[in-house]
């Protein structure tokens, strides 16, 4: 019981809770029902300029723990809890070790508005409430500004948020690349037969030697889940998986992949007409009081000649580059660790790194 409480007691300050229940019991002990009754939090959005949400928390790794288990039930995943530990191995980490849990993230450089889905972190944020109708953009490339009121991002239409929701996601992989784009969910289906695309049907047929044109949405090898938020941009869409160690992987063919108990919970929430978007930012800033953090993450897609321009070309475009000191950005850029990380000169707040 106390490794639970040292753990909770770091959550609290942060975070609104929802639920609460105690951590499984050791020895790989974690199981479907368990997981479904995991704990769900929403972040109070920050005030002013500041865009940092939760808190980085610690776990010690039990005997039989893999971090897609132990990720799962911190709603972050096994490639998240890695990267923010130097590469530690996902089926065999050292029993006894204290490890980095990423549950600390910068909110994407977007209106506080709706769904936003940011590709390369493999995160979706989820602002709640929202407004209902799509969002407007000036041209095909551009977001309509958003209003900013007490230093905050709000929607085109004004609407506050209180808290937001994030989920960790599985994309697609690099021959099915997940879109930017706005969209707006047009439909929800519980249990949804998938039928099969005629690509990915040759594919299974090829690899397998059988396939299946429609897979009913009782089947439990249906790889939509339970689940399917349905989206206005064409062939894609949110929806759970049989195979939740895919959650923040590149492994579906563009649409998005959550976990089974994260998929029922933002379908139950969000609306049909909510507003949202794709995005694509490796790199962000953001505030907490008067310091300022940098979150990398891989270029997944290879959209970028090297991160490092990229990132020196953020800090230009913000203009926060006379605050930043170039040599810990620079290698926060070559860590990515995913983890919020203190780029200013001097000691970080509280002597962190």
């Amino acid at each position: 019981m106390k490794r639970f409480i040292d753990i909770a007691i770091r959550f609290f300050p942060a975070l609104l809770l929802i639920a609460l229940v105690a951590i499984p019991a050791a020895n790989g002990a974690w199981t479907e029902d368990e997981f479904e009754r995991r704990p769900l939090y929403a972040y109070p959005l920050p005030h002013g300029k500041d865009d940092i949400i939760g808190n980085l928390i610690t776990y010690e790794i039990q005997k039989g723990d893999t971090l897609l288990d132990v990720g799962r039930w911190f709603g972050v995943t096994a490639k998240e809890i890695s990267n923010a530990n130097g590469g530690i191995d996902w089926w065999g980490p050292p029993a006894g070790r204290q490890i980095i849990l990423p549950d600390e993230h910068i909110l994407p450089d977007t209106p506080h508005v709706g769904i936003v889905l940011n590709i390369p972190e493999m995160r979706l944020y989820y602002y709640f409430p929202s407004p209902i109708g799509p969002l407007h953009r000036k041209d095909k490339d551009k977001v309509t500004p958003a209003k900013f009121v007490t230093g905050k991002k709000h929607s085109p239409g004004g609407v506050r948020p209180s808290v937001v929701y994030t989920f960790p996601v599985g994309l697609g992989r690099f021959d099915w690349k997940t879109p930017v784009g706005d969209f707006t969910v047009r439909g929800k289906t519980r249990n949804p037969t998938w039928v099969v695309p005629d690509d990915i049907y040759e594919e299974h047929l090829e690899r397998d030697g059988e396939a299946e044109h429609v897979v009913s949405g009782d089947d439990p090898d249906n790889p939509l889940g339970h689940y399917r938020i349905e989206l206005t941009i064409p062939q894609y869409a949110l929806h759970g998986t049989n195979v939740p160690w895919g959650v923040g992987m590149e492994v579906s063919h563009g649409c998005i992949r959550l976990y089974p108990e994260d998929i029922e919970r933002l379908f139950n929430k969000v609306k049909i007409g909510t507003p949202g978007m794709f995005v694509y930012q490796p790199v962000k800033f953001g505030w907490r009081g008067d310091s300022l953090y940098v979150e990398v993450h891989d270029d997944l897609y290879g959209r970028y000649a090297g991160l490092w321009a990229y990132a020196h070309k953020e800090a230009d475009r913000l203009g926060i580059t006379d605050q930043v000191d170039m040599q810990k950005l620079e290698k926060a850029v070559e860590q990515k660790t995913g983890v919020p990380t203190y780029v200013m000169p001097g000691p970080a707040p509280g002597g962190a790194s």
